[in-house]
């Protein structure tokens, strides 16, 4: 069994610390938006949720590339520790935006461009999974994730961008959106603080939860390989 290192043990009270004190940004420091209320609370943590999801399909991305330079098995078990923590928070996100709009566009669900992208970057990475567990062969296992996290990447800009490109009801809180969207707002002090707060917060809750995955990688990587050793 390998040995918890300090510094995850540290991680660890920091996520814990840091959701709560969030969670008392979110819903106390910061003031109700004038116009929809208490359900804009939800948006700090649709924010931090879409943030860590979008970093780690990146991340993902940039270590894809790395294993098929490096053929290094710590690349692929990052990589896959970053799509799994990512895709969860990801769908986190879709909850999240599902409980906003309601309230505000009087339905759970829109075919809206924003939406769409977000739903179909999260089914890219379930196929992600289902790629390899269909594939037995460790390095060839590894080398096709790889490719398909490299090519699934690029879904994260473009849901990031697709607000800002094309004609969206999504609202575009930071910079300039398009003036249709509905259930857009401006932020006061207290609203910027408790959204870099929730910023702050999951992102530390995800390097824990990556480090934490890694480390299950590298056991069932080592359970794999004397699963191996006992058939030959």
């Amino acid at each position: 069994m390998q040995q918890k290192p300090i510094l995850l043990t540290i991680l660890d009270v920091l996520s814990i610390v840091g959701l709560g004190v969030s969670t008392y940004f979110a819903l106390v420091y910061a003031p109700p938006e004038a116009v929809m209320g208490n359900v804009q609370r939800v948006f700090y943590f649709h924010v931090g949720t879409a943030w860590v999801g979008m970093i780690g399909f990146i991340l993902a991305a940039v270590s894809g590339i790395a294993y098929l330079v490096a053929k290094d098995a710590r690349w692929d078990r990052f990589e896959v520790a970053a799509i799994e923590v990512s895709a969860m928070f990801f769908f986190i996100t879709i909850v999240l935006g599902s409980i906003w709009a309601y309230p505000v566009w009087n339905t759970w669900w829109t075919w809206d461009p924003r939406l769409t992208t977000a739903a179909v970057t999260e089914l890219i990475y379930i196929a992600y999974f289902m790629l390899r567990a269909g594939i037995e062969d460790p390095e060839k296992r590894a080398r096709f994730g790889a490719v398909y996290a490299l090519l699934g990447g690029l879904s994260a800009p473009v849901t990031f961008m697709v607000i800002r490109l094309f004609r969206t009801i999504h609202p575009v809180v930071v910079g300039n959106g398009n003036p249709e969207a509905q259930g857009g707002f401006d932020m006061s002090e207290k609203m910027l603080a408790a959204m870099f707060v929730a910023l702050g917060a999951f992102t530390i809750l995800f390097i824990d939860l990556i480090w934490h995955r890694i480390r299950m990688g590298n056991l069932e990587e080592k359970v794999e390989q004397l699963k191996l050793e006992v058939s030959m």
